[in-house]
């Protein structure tokens, strides 16, 4: 039995959870996500926990199981608390900042980099080195925070470019001289 699927998913009190056949709804105070999930699962409510069985034991139900609490789950906090993911700029002359709602990336490159955060998104620059992602779908979050980083990877020489928040970047040696 999957021990990830066997806890049981805890509701607080200001958030609504609705179930049609295999498409949740899940409302809260920072907004509304849905989702379809997997046809097979057996999801029940009970008293503001949410169970997810599954019909049987071969190994595609298995799978499935923790997946799919973790993803109620994910949605849960979501709409409760959010999610954020931290970027750091690391380099001389590489700064980030904020024009209106989009983000602009001065990288080194002969143009500068724009980035529109999407629905239920937000992104924060407190000094010109960080930025935050934040939103209320982990996915999206994560995701948008892959894109930005993708602009410039850190390289492993001189660990310069784009990183997650305490991101350990392998340093290479140089070229060995004479």
């Amino acid at each position: 039995m999957s021990r990830t699927g066997k806890k049981p998913v805890a509701v607080p009190e200001n958030v609504q959870v609705q179930f049609e056949g295999n498409h949740i709804t899940v409302k809260g105070p920072k907004g509304q996500l849905s989702r379809e999930l997997h046809r097979e699962m057996i999801i029940e409510q009970e008293e503001g926990l949410i169970y997810v069985k599954r019909p049987s034991d071969n190994p595609e139900h298995r799978a499935l199981h923790g997946l799919t609490r973790t993803l109620i789950d994910n949605m849960v906090k979501g709409v409760t608390e959010g999610y954020s993911r931290n970027l750091e700029l690391v380099g001389v002359g590489y700064r980030a900042a904020m024009e209106g709602n989009k983000l602009v990336l001065n990288m080194g490159f002969a143009h500068p980099v724009v980035f529109t955060p999407g629905k239920d998104m937000e992104i924060e620059v407190p000094s010109p080195t960080r930025i935050i992602v934040k939103g209320i779908d982990k996915q999206q979050v994560g995701n948008l925070a892959a894109v930005i980083r993708r602009t410039y990877p850190p390289e492993p020489y001189k660990g310069k470019g784009i990183r997650y928040e305490n991101e350990q970047v392998r340093q290479k040696a140089g070229k060995a001289g004479k």
